[in-house]
């Protein structure tokens, strides 16, 4: 999805459909074909990737306003010295990326313009990734991280504003369903942050999105509520 300059422009929705495997370089290869065909719009200027799990924990201009007035960018970075982070790391990679340039974080990005051409045009790290990925080393996890780090560490707030809950362990996080839908999950996602950074000050606000919910959730969510989670101006 893309956000454009004007609120009162249409966003961007992509209909193509990829082929992609959970765990595989082909999630990495359908995040960069998302990203090539947002870009053809060129009013597009933030590029947020969500899956269908996902809901927003604002409303739609508490979300534009915070994207669009950000001078970063949303990509969880961080080095993880375990055996999901670092031992995933390929010696092939070397030297083009070295082990302590090696970075892990969430798959559920948004970026600006800038770096989304920068992404979509890589043809030095993605194609090395491709080739020494193998058997897979779960790339949708490491690229961008990585590639950020490396190429514009100062252009990246290194924290993602898609709020998951992984207080279970294991591969996949907690979903939450319909009877889950309560004011106090709501609130309780908003403040999880507890204070972040945002541009050259700190905030309240650190997630503006939350997953995993499934589809039993979407009823609660939309219908009238006794209590305001938030707006939506479509369904």
């Amino acid at each position: 999805m893309g956000l454009v300059e004007s609120i009162k422009k249409p966003i961007f929705f992509c209909c193509s459909f990829w082929d992609a495997q959970w765990g595989s370089v082909t999630l990495t290869d359908a995040e960069r074909r998302l990203l090539a065909n947002a870009l053809l719009d060129s009013s597009n200027e933030r590029f947020i990737l969500l899956s269908e799990s996902c809901i927003p924990v604002y409303d739609f201009p508490t979300v534009y306003k915070y994207l669009i007035g950000s001078v970063y960018s949303f990509v969880e970075s961080f080095d993880d010295p375990g055996r999901q982070g670092r031992g995933r790391y390929r010696r092939s990679l070397d030297p083009h990326i070295k082990l302590s340039q090696w970075r892990k974080g969430s798959q559920w990005f948004e970026m600006n313009r800038f770096l989304a051409v920068d992404i979509v045009s890589d043809t030095k790290y993605y194609p090395l990734l491709r080739r020494s990925c193998t058997p897979s080393c779960y790339p949708h996890e490491h690229y961008l991280p990585t590639f950020l780090y490396m190429s514009f560490p100062t252009l990246n707030s290194n924290r993602s504003v898609t709020w998951v809950d992984w207080s279970r362990g294991g591969s996949h996080p907690l979903t939450y369903g319909g009877v889950d839908i309560t004011e106090e999950l709501v609130h309780s996602i908003r403040i999880s942050g507890k204070g972040c950074s945002y541009n050259s000050g700190r905030t309240t606000i650190c997630y503006l999105f939350a997953r995993k919910f499934a589809p039993t959730a979407l009823e609660p969510l939309i219908l009238p509520l006794s209590f305001d989670i938030f707006f939506f101006l479509s369904v």
